[in-house]
């Protein structure tokens, strides 16, 4: 391939602003863009800012236009900031999730005829970034410009990322920061080793702190009248008893 610069996850702690319990402090408010403006606007060096910005950006965005031409199906890549990664092999315990909730949303969003699921290896492609996540929605509107050659998907209403190691600290850093930025209404971030559920819900540009659930049900506003118990993502039997309940409502 020609792909100049390939970056493998490893394994990472929490991401930066987020409480031990995993769920984003006050400290993580996003930085924005008016603050970053003001900022170069009060300096004497903005000419030769604005110079090194330029030549950042038309350096990685030909780096971009490199990765959408080396790009193959094989396995599972994204373009973040200016980086080509390649993801690991996920765990089974994570697969099963990912699964599992995919079944769940599909075939509520099928009966209900609300949109489009698709799971792992849609390439969704933001102002900056390219990323394939383990779940997205799309609503009606978004529905119809899918195409069967659709290659490079339109920024999702809903997003799921199942966390691993690997992974945790993008899901919960420029992923969480670029979904809400652009736009995506919903945010799941699922946990398979706790066997937990965090549902973010955009409000403005950003996600407000929410708590874990570990029981109880789990909703969408996004993907009107979805609701499964938590346990339905983890569990074979739980999630058989709550695809039987989807179908049949």
């Amino acid at each position: 391939m020609g792909i100049s610069r390939v970056v493998w996850l490893r394994g990472r702690s929490w991401g930066d602003g987020f409480t031990e319990a995993g769920v984003c402090g006050k400290e993580c408010a996003m930085t924005r863009p008016s603050d970053l403006v003001a900022l170069m606007l009060a300096s004497p060096m903005l000419p030769e800012m604005l110079q090194e910005v330029k030549r950042a950006w038309a350096k990685e965005q030909r780096l971009r236009q490199t990765f959408y031409a080396d790009i193959t199906s094989e396995h599972k890549w994204e373009f973040i900031q200016g980086e080509v990664i390649m993801h690991s092999p996920a765990k089974n315990r994570e697969l099963l999730a990912t699964q599992r909730l995919f079944q769940l949303m599909n075939a509520w969003c099928v009966v209900k005829q609300l949109g489009e699921v698709r799971v792992e290896k849609a390439m969704t492609s933001f102002p900056r970034n390219d990323y394939e996540p383990d779940v997205v929605f799309f609503g009606v509107a978004k529905a119809l410009v899918i195409e069967p050659v659709t290659l490079r998907f339109p920024v999702p209403d809903l997003i799921v990322e199942v966390l691993s190691e690997s992974t945790e600290a993008r899901d919960r850093g420029v992923k969480f920061e670029d979904y809400a930025r652009h736009g995506v209404g919903e945010y799941w971030i699922v946990d398979a080793e706790l066997e937990t559920v965090e549902v973010y819900r955009l409000e403005g540009d950003w996600y407000p702190p929410v708590e874990r659930q570990s029981e109880g049900m789990v909703d969408s506003e996004v993907i009107a009248g979805f609701s499964v118990p938590v346990r339905a993502l983890f569990g074979e039997t739980e999630n058989l008893a709550a695809l039987r309940g989807l179908l049949e409502g």
